[in-house]
């Protein structure tokens, strides 16, 4: 950094304060939610355990009873076990965003905060790119029901990396991580939303620094070298998701959800197919949807040059 860049920043300690306090408060929340209201969903999930089991002997033909009235309970039981495992997840999201604060609130007390205008315009893509995310994920999807879990095929990532190859990890990172966790919180899937923050944010962050720090894709004038960029970029965030989905779920959710080994790794192994197939639809749709998008966004002065 030149002496210019150094007199152009200041150290700011706001963010750094907020991030401290809300991560204190979001561990609070979390020892009491997991010991309150997980503890029932977990009860939960052991009777809708023995009552699923019930419906498929009925299904099989091996016992007798009521079907539709068990079907009932199934989903009522469901319904309530999402219920309950809302706050811990709630708490879990906002632990990992207060270190993502206290994180970016560490840089700018130590290196400092430029001084500039906020990019509205950058602003306005990263929450559009948030809301595809979450199109993507909570309605172009197929679930696949594992047990009492499930994992599904869907379209969010696409909009994940392509966010990142059109803002920048920081900002593409954070819209993937917003709308996909939005996603993850308002389905079945509440209990993954933590886990999606992490890595969908991850996953930006790793596109971003190969198309833009490394090579410099919004500078490039070459087509073909914009789409070879483009690829490269979006398969080495998605090659880190097929292999990290899978080994952060186990540990997520052996030791933060309390899942038995054996089922967090067969959900593991299930992770690594769909994580798989979705990686290879985000890197091809992605790169399709950046080049297209490039000229237009440039034509109409809305590219962002990172």
């Amino acid at each position: 950094m030149n002496g210019n860049q150094m007199q152009g920043n200041r150290k700011s300690y706001g963010l750094l304060i907020m991030g401290a306090v809300l991560l204190v408060a979001g561990i609070l929340f979390a020892v009491y939610t997991y010991r309150t209201s997980y503890q029932e969903s977990i009860a939960i999930s052991t009777q809708l355990s023995e009552i699923k089991t019930q419906i498929k002997a009925l299904e099989e033909g091996t016992a007798e009873g009521d079907l539709d009235a068990l079907s009932e309970q199934a989903e009522a039981l469901s319904a309530e076990k999402l219920r309950l495992e809302r706050p811990y997840s709630y708490s879990l999201v906002l632990v990992f965003f207060a270190i993502l604060l206290a994180a970016r609130g560490i840089y700018n007390a130590v290196v400092g905060r430029p001084k500039a205008q906020a990019d509205i315009s950058r602003l306005a893509q990263a929450g559009l790119l948030a809301a595809l995310c979450y199109i993507g994920f909570a309605f172009i999807k197929f679930d696949i029901p594992v047990g009492l879990e499930r994992t599904s095929f869907h379209f969010g990532n696409v909009f994940c990396v392509l966010a990142a190859l059109l803002l920048g990890g920081y900002w593409g990172g954070l819209a993937g991580a917003v709308g996909m966790t939005i996603g993850d919180l308002t389905t079945g899937y509440v209990t993954s939303a933590p886990k999606t923050f992490l890595l969908k944010l991850c996953i930006g962050l790793i596109v971003g620094l190969v198309a833009h720090r490394i090579s410099h894709l919004s500078l490039m004038k070459d087509r073909k070298k914009v789409a070879i960029t483009a690829v490269v970029a979006s398969a080495s965030g998605m090659l880190f998701n097929v292999v990290a989905d899978p080994v952060v779920g186990y540990f997520y959710k052996t030791y933060l959800l309390g899942v038995p080994q054996d089922v967090a790794s067969m959900l593991a192994k299930m992770a690594t197919l769909t994580t798989g197939v979705n990686a290879v639809i985000a890197v091809i749709a992605a790169s399709i949807f950046y080049l297209a998008l490039r000229p237009a966004l440039k034509k109409s002065g809305l590219f962002v040059e990172v």
